[in-house]
């Protein structure tokens, strides 16, 4: 279903405009991360002109997050473009060229719903800023937008008639217009909602990743998730938990850690690994919502279920790395460690496919907005430049 409204917003985005900024406000972070991998896949070809084109925002992301909020925010500003959230950017964010709200959670609480449309609600004449869209993937919307507490009962006015000599001689109190319930009234023209019955979860309920308690106080769980394996005929062969048909993958492929360890370190093969269990039907960011592991490294998972290593966190490998190797560090200017340090910490927000080169050059929060040319100066020219990141990305699978 992630991937259905990604289809669908980038499509409506492609249609009106492609750069209108927006706010798609997700269930949790987690869907917010998939949500913002899922908006880069179906815009490939924006996000390799502007590698910010689409971005998470959420209470994790820290500094980096505040500083892509920052440059969305900035009416000047081309990029980030599409921003995904879960509750962090309902309050308190003064965005004004914001276009489109993206509603991918059902809003129980009219409050809450409020805050969030509030965030498509500022006019900016000067820019061409005179509405916005709200596209409803929940019928959040339109729920809400029907409930009287949105603006509560219709309220009687006070009428004035005035005389030649402008003084008031009559008050009249005039009350509101009935409203037929029966009919449904015209979408206001500050506003349009977009829906699609096709995305709707009410209509189409979307494969759970998370289960909560029922009302009766009944507890649901997944206790495992199963690969069936089949012959070139289609006869089923056996039937896997996914965790254990990864391992076994992985250990076919590789059989000691040090083999897949030396072709992960390099961003190349490290696609390459990827894409090869892709064909098996192995999606890593899916076994990472099934171990309910979704900051650690890719790589520490394969080896956790193939080799059963202890797991390690991307955040806890950056601190590694920084702790152990500052002779690395050492090697180079203070601007230049700058670069290699926020390049660390993109890693450990986003994982290893956010330091491939020459991608990782073109993100403001890794650069500080110096250009390709003023950064291979400050490393003392291209090829050192390439060399100090390539070793920055072994150097991290060390150990």
């Amino acid at each position: 279903r992630t991937e259905c409204v990604a289809n669908h917003l980038t499509e409506f985005l492609r249609k009106t405009d492609p750069f209108a900024k927006t706010i798609v406000f997700c269930v949790d972070q987690e869907h917010a991360d998939q949500m913002r991998q899922a908006l880069s896949n179906a815009n490939a070809d924006l996000v390799r002109r502007y590698p910010n084109y689409v971005a998470r925002v959420t209470a994790d992301d820290g500094e980096l997050g505040k500083g892509l909020l920052k440059i969305f925010q900035d009416v000047e500003s081309q990029a980030p473009v599409i921003l995904t959230t879960s509750r962090l950017l309902s309050t308190g964010v003064d965005a004004p060229m914001v276009k489109n709200v993206a509603l991918c959670n059902v809003i129980n609480s009219m409050t809450e719903f409020k805050q969030i449309i509030g965030r498509g609600t500022r006019v900016r004449e000067d820019y061409g800023k005179l509405y916005f869209t709200i596209l409803d993937y929940t019928g959040s919307a339109t729920r809400n937008f029907a409930d009287p507490a949105f603006d509560g009962e219709p309220v009687a006015s006070i009428v004035d008639s005035v005389d030649d000599a402008g003084e008031i001689t009559s008050e009249t109190a005039e009350a509101a217009p009935m409203v037929d319930e029966n009919q449904i009234a015209e979408t206001p023209a500050e506003y349009t909602i977009i829906e699609d019955p096709r995305i709707f979860w009410r209509d189409a309920p979307p494969e759970r990743r998370k289960l909560y308690k029922r009302e009766d106080g009944t507890q649901v769980e997944i206790l495992y998730e199963t690969v069936q394996e089949l012959d070139a005929s289609g006869r089923q062969l056996r039937v896997l938990e996914l965790t254990t048909y990864t391992g076994e993958q992985v250990l076919s492929l590789y059989p000691t850690m040090d083999d897949l360890r030396g072709q992960w370190k390099a961003s190349e093969s490290r696609a390459s690994i990827i894409a090869t269990l892709e064909e098996r039907g192995i999606d890593l960011q899916r076994v990472a919502a099934v171990l309910e592991q979704p900051e650690v490294d890719p790589f520490d998972l394969l080896c956790h279920l193939a080799f059963h290593a202890p797991l390690r966190t991307r955040a806890e490998r950056a601190d590694r790395l920084r702790r152990e190797r500052s002779d690395f560090f050492a090697r180079f200017s203070p601007d230049a460690r700058e670069i290699l340090n926020n390049i660390i910490t993109q890693y450990a927000v986003y994982g290893p496919t956010e330091i491939r080169m020459p991608e990782v050059l073109n993100l403001p929060q890794v650069t500080q907005r110096r250009t390709k040319v003023e950064i291979a100066r400050i490393f003392g020219g291209p090829d050192t430049l390439v060399a100090a990141i390539n070793e920055l990305q072994e150097l991290l699978y060390a150990a």
